[in-house]
């Protein structure tokens, strides 16, 4: 793929879907002192911030970017679609440029913000003729941090024969299916797809793919190795096993280390979705339940070999009648070896199903974002039933090992928002959802800033209906939002 150079400063992003309501946010149109003098942040979207701060995090700043209501000046006919899930931000020049997943409109919208970080432009570089299937999770691949690109990096979910797209974030507006498909990446039910940095291993690419299965094959951590840098075409594929050859996932137990190691998917490059998934018994991968977001250790003194991953779990029914894998979600570590990327260590850090541990609280871990000190998970929306408050943000401490709630998504259940947000006081909870956290502080120059997605599913209209202007979601009508956090901890 011929890649457009141009003037930018990336940031990696990973990312999975949420909604939110306003947390006491009473300075709500003051700006904020940063370190970037253009830089103004305060609410610029007609939409409040659906999400309230939780205790010890009551000095967060948080901000209202962007929702489905704004009309952004240089485009007022553009409607920012729903249920927005995997982001990248990237400088051009004065401006920045922001892609969003759109998860339910198989569609990524690209929106311009000017030197103040308001939006003022959008438009869809793809829309659901081209994206096919869900897109969830992204992560952005750059120069500057994995030696290639930059390559807008979008998996398809909802199918074992979606792909990985790699789309040129400067691109011209495309609905052509198959133009961005990475073939060698293989077909998954793919979350996410995630390069290692470039210091991980050196002449190699690496991709870890999350695998969000939940069928009989269950879902798989993929590998992707390229023998060059940038080399997306013409690699190999693996799966990840343990050792002693164990395949059930709630057979890792916290507190312990499991040797495991990636197994090679011969002659994959022929092989349909369906016929990697008739691999994973052959080559006794292990057999997680969903697996969701993936990102790496950030920080100078980090190796990009310390991997992290939410599994989201699913219901004890089906293929899970036997419980043999996680039902309200887990978290692993992965170590890779210094020198042989096939081969580690694993261990579940936090355990959803263990309901005296410290993860009791999970229902269904998705996207998750890592820093040099922290492990930052959001939660999905299952909704088993079972569900005992609306959907958390979670700060791991990888030093001391402990876990705060940060963030509830706020469902805005009162009469007058009723009307046009869907969720009255009946609403299940948990019901809506996160989406990508993403660290923006190197490109921004603004120190602890994060952009947030939002998902809140009963937030619908016609007119958000079919807004990506492809064929295949025409009466998909969800709403959703972005938003800036101020002073989260790195």
């Amino acid at each position: 793929m011929t890649l457009l150079s141009r003037q930018f400063m990336p940031v990696i992003t990973l990312g999975l879907a949420a909604g939110f309501a306003l947390s006491a946010c009473s300075d709500k149109d003051k700006p904020t002192t940063t370190t970037n003098a253009d830089i103004v942040l305060k609410n610029h979207s007609a939409t409040p911030a659906f999400v309230t701060k939780k205790n010890g995090f009551e000095t967060l700043e948080i901000f209202s970017l962007i929702g489905s209501d704004d009309v952004l000046t240089e485009s007022p006919s553009f409607i920012f679609g729903g249920s927005a899930d995997g982001t990248a931000l990237l400088k051009q020049d004065d401006k920045y440029l922001m892609l969003v997943n759109h998860e339910d409109n198989f569609a990524v919208s690209r929106i311009t913000l000017d030197k103040t970080f308001k939006p003022v432009k959008g438009e869809y570089i793809l829309n659901s003729d081209g994206g096919q299937w869900r897109l969830c999770s992204a992560t952005l691949a750059t120069p500057a941090e994995h030696g290639f690109g930059p390559i807008y990096l979008t998996s398809g979910e909802s199918s074992v024969e979606s792909y990985t797209n790699g789309i040129d974030p400067f691109a011209a507006t495309t609905a052509a299916a198959g133009k961005h498909e990475l073939p060698a990446l293989g077909h998954w039910s793919a979350e996410n797809a995630v390069p290692l940095p470039k210091k991980a291993y050196k002449d190699k690419t690496i991709i870890i793919i999350g695998d969000d299965d939940s069928g009989a094959a269950a879902g798989q951590l993929a590998m992707y190795i390229g023998n060059s840098v940038g080399n997306l075409n013409s690699g190999s594929l693996y799966m990840l096993k343990r050792k002693d050859n164990d395949q059930v996932e709630t057979n890792v137990k916290v507190g312990q280390t499991y040797e495991v190691e990636f197994v090679k998917v011969d002659n994959y490059e022929t092989k349909t979705g369906a016929a990697i998934n008739a691999e994973v018994d052959v080559l006794k991968a292990l057999k997680f339940g969903r697996v969701e977001d993936i990102d790496y250790r950030k920080g100078s003194s980090a190796t990009g070999r310390e991997v992290y991953f939410n599994v989201t779990g699913q219901d004890k029914s089906g293929f899970n009648a036997d419980g043999s894998r996680t039902k309200f979600g887990r978290t692993y570590r992965l170590v890779m070896d210094a020198t042989n990327p096939l081969k580690g260590t694993l261990e579940v850090i936090l355990d959803g199903d263990d309901k005296t541990g410290i993860a009791k609280d999970f229902q269904n871990v998705d996207n998750i974002c890592v820093t040099e000190n922290y492990v930052y998970i959001q939660e999905d929306s299952n909704t088993y039933g079972e569900e005992t408050h609306d959907g958390y943000i979670y700060q791991y401490d990888i030093k001391s090992k402990q876990l705060k709630i940060v963030l509830e998504i706020d469902h805005h259940r009162n009469a007058a928002d009723a009307a046009t947000y869907g969720s009255n006081p009946t609403t299940k909870k948990g019901s809506w959802e996160f989406g990508a956290l993403v660290d923006v502080s190197d490109v921004t120059g603004v120190p602890n800033m994060f952009t947030l997605a939002v998902q809140p599913h009963s937030w619908t209209g016609t007119k958000y209906a079919g807004v990506d202007g492809g064929t295949k979601r025409v009466t998909e009508n969800q709403a959703s939002q972005i938003l800036v956090i101020k002073g989260l901890p790195k």
